[in-house]
């Protein structure tokens, strides 16, 4: 979708007559979970504070306001802040960011120092796989990593690397499956006729009448917004942006 000729597939998937296409995207979910799991006090309250994370890292590190922040200065911190999930290296960084490589990896050593939290996060995690095989998303269910302890160096860090991110991104994938269980009764109760029709990573896509939309973008916010409840409780918001348009690139 970065592109326009991903653009132009998104522009495709129309509604079909009288109705409209309705996205709802859970926004930033892994760095939420991260603030949540790694428990980053700044992140958080960033978070809560409705800030834009991405410029608040940046003032973080670089010392540069956040009123009227170039945005080079933005990008690099918002590649840091997703690449540091992924278990980015400098050498990643260094070709994502087009600077050299020990650029890169000033920026990380930066981040940590920061954000201690993270990596604190990231060492527990590593620890606690390699332990017992497994690591468990917030809702307790088990991602396994038998090769964490292999003694192959590469499989192993793919390992460690898999492990640190299925806390976030199975979390993730946990919630949005919740939300997409509690959102049809949800609907039914409201005499809507919304159809849900696709999952695409952190986000839902209706097929909605054009009279009902105004009716059924807060349901379906307000229940994936709360998803999580009640067998877990977040200190950290989660947000989700829905718009409705006649084609999947224009409800984006």
């Amino acid at each position: 979708m970065r592109t326009e000729e991903g653009r132009k597939i998104r522009r495709a998937f129309i509604a079909e007559p009288g109705a409209q296409l309705v996205s709802a995207d859970y926004s930033q979910i892994e760095l939420r979970l991260l603030a949540e799991v790694a428990d980053v006090p700044a992140l958080r309250k960033a978070f809560r504070d409705g800030l834009d994370i991405h410029a608040m890292t940046a003032s973080e590190m670089f010392g540069v306001p956040v009123k009227d922040m170039p945005g080079e200065i933005r990008r690099r911190a918002k590649a840091i802040n997703f690449g540091i999930i992924y278990g980015i290296s400098a050498f990643g960084l260094a070709n994502q960011l087009a600077i050299p490589r020990d650029e890169a990896g000033a920026y990380i050593k930066k981040y940590f120092e920061r954000f201690p939290g993270i990596r604190d996060y990231m060492e527990e995690t590593k620890a606690f796989a390699k332990k017992n095989g497994y690591v468990a998303t917030l809702f307790g269910r088990k991602c396994h990593y038998p090769d964490i302890a292999a003694g192959n160096p590469s499989l192993r860090a793919f390992n460690e690397r898999a492990a640190i991110n299925a806390r976030l991104q199975g979390s993730a994938a946990d919630i949005i499956r919740r939300a997409m269980v509690k959102i049809e009764p949800a609907l039914t109760k409201a005499k809507l006729n919304a159809k849900m029709l696709l999952q695409v990573h952190d986000e839902l896509i209706f097929e909605v009448p054009e009279g009902e939309v105004a009716k059924t973008l807060p349901i379906v916010k307000r229940i994936m917004e709360e998803a999580p409840m009640p067998a877990v409780s977040l200190s950290v918001p989660l947000q989700v942006d829905a718009r409705a348009a006649h084609n999947w690139d224009e409800a984006h």
